[in-house]
């Protein structure tokens, strides 16, 4: 089969967040929408919430990777997958990805940022934790396109933003 396995990139961070983190999150799901890839989540509020409305806005596709029920899931989900595992489903959803996005968050998002860091995924940074390994980026477009382009979907380039240029308008 020569076709190109789909584009997965996973969108973490915290089930509650403010205004201003829920903008970055859902601007970070309509480009990953637009990108043409599938958006990957703990399925929840906060962060996934908005990076999911952005996503589904935008035509995508949303996959929520619950901890537990069905019943958890915001409604901005495609598809859930209730895996009753806890917080050990963050393994799954950061593994699940060609590359991962963290937005703002708290403790568990560095638990999913240092399993997808052991797993050698590649992570990209919109004011979250700064740690060895983590990408920081200054916007979701920055984000978006080194996810895109680490997952391996090409020359990455999104309304016009160009990643040499290191610029986020």
């Amino acid at each position: 089969m020569d076709e190109m396995p789909p584009l997965q990139i996973a969108v973490i961070g915290a089930a509650s967040c403010d205004d201003e983190t829920g903008r970055v999150a859902e601007d970070t799901g309509r480009l990953i929408a637009r990108a043409g890839a599938t958006l990957i989540c703990g399925g929840r509020g906060g962060v996934m919430e908005a990076a999911c409305r952005g996503a589904v806005g935008a035509g995508g596709v949303t996959v929520g990777i619950l901890p537990g029920d069905v019943c958890e899931a915001n409604p901005f989900c495609t598809v859930t997958i209730p895996t009753g595992l806890g917080i050990a489903r963050n393994a799954v959803v950061v593994s699940a990805a060609g590359g991962v996005i963290a937005v703002g968050g708290a403790y568990g998002t560095l638990s999913e940022i240092a399993i997808a860091l052991k797993l050698g995924r590649p992570v990209y940074g919109i004011h979250t934790w700064e740690i060895p390994g983590v990408v920081s980026c200054g916007c979701a477009k920055e984000a978006v396109i080194r996810a895109v382009r680490a997952a391996g979907a090409g020359k990455g380039t999104i309304a016009g933003y160009a990643v040499e240029r290191g610029e986020c308008r």
